[in-house]
């Protein structure tokens, strides 16, 4: 169960979607909700990279950097106490784009973290933030779209399996979600090469079904990639939440991204829990 989770708060306005998202799954778990929030070191634009930044904009950056990051704060505050919601919210220093781990660091104290899906064409830190999330902090993370306009919905839930460890780890981590579900699709691609004895999913089923829990195996020919074919069946399912495992392979920048989790992580329309 679910009694302890972290959410990464945006600093920009328009963004709030994430928070409002974690106040109603703490809700649902009546669990501990903390927010997190980084307060940026100004870097020196490109005008002064010959010259040191004048001290008077150093000031100015970080006061605005403090000043969002309060303004965050008060307004997951806000919409907490509208949710008769008692939560907790902390503004972390960072210095480099290396201390996009802290939140990772932080997660792994959690049973749960929330982190907001990036924009498209927009790389942010709070971006980096919520990526380092899932292959550093050993933790669940739930990546919410940056669209998402509803609070939590477990009528329909997709779990994506293929045998592997990644697929088995999210299971395990997304049970307290799958407990509470109406409905639950176990979605097998047919043409994927096994990545176990159990790809047709039989065994995955009944150790569901042994818990209590309404299953449905779901077998869809893939006709194009991974991330999409997933995407598309939740749509279709009407899927409140999907469940699969996060994929990441060689180091370039902080990792490059498994070709169905990036699929998943850039155009995602339905919450996703991952795990690593």
């Amino acid at each position: 169960m679910y009694k302890d989770i972290v959410v990464n708060l945006s600093l920009n306005p328009s963004r709030t979607a994430t928070a409002s998202y974690a106040i109603s799954v703490a809700r649902a778990f009546q669990a501990h909700l903390t927010g997190i929030t980084f307060i940026y070191e100004p870097t020196a634009p490109l005008i002064y990279m010959d010259t040191s930044m004048p001290s008077r904009d150093i000031v100015f950056h970080r006061e605005e950097a403090k000043r969002r990051a309060d303004a965050a704060i008060e307004t997951f505050e806000d919409a907490a106490r509208k949710a008769d919601l008692v939560v907790e919210s902390r503004g972390i220093d960072i210095k480099t784009a290396r201390d996009s781990i802290k939140f990772a660091e932080i997660a792994r104290r959690f049973d749960l973290a929330i982190v907001g899906q990036a924009q498209p064409n927009k790389e942010t830190f709070e971006d980096n933030v919520a990526e380092t999330a899932l292959f550093e902090s050993a933790r669940p993370v739930l990546f919410v779209p940056y669209i998402q306009t509803t609070e939590l919905d477990l009528k329909h839930v997709t779990v994506c399996w293929d045998g592997s460890r990644g697929a088995t780890r999210a299971i395990a981590d997304a049970m307290p979600f799958l407990s509470k579900a109406e409905h639950i699709d176990i979605l097998i691609m047919e043409s994927e090469r096994p990545k176990s004895e159990d790809l047709p999913g039989i065994d995955i089923a009944r150790h569901l079904a042994r818990h209590g829990l309404k299953v449905e195996l779901k077998r869809i020919r893939l006709n194009i990639d991974v991330g999409n074919t997933i995407l598309n069946h939740a749509f279709d399912a009407g899927s409140g939440l999907i469940v699969m495992g996060g994929y990441g392979h060689s180091r370039m920048r902080e990792f490059i991204l498994g070709g169905a989790t990036h699929t998943l992580l850039e155009r995602m329309t339905v919450p996703t829990l991952m795990s690593h």
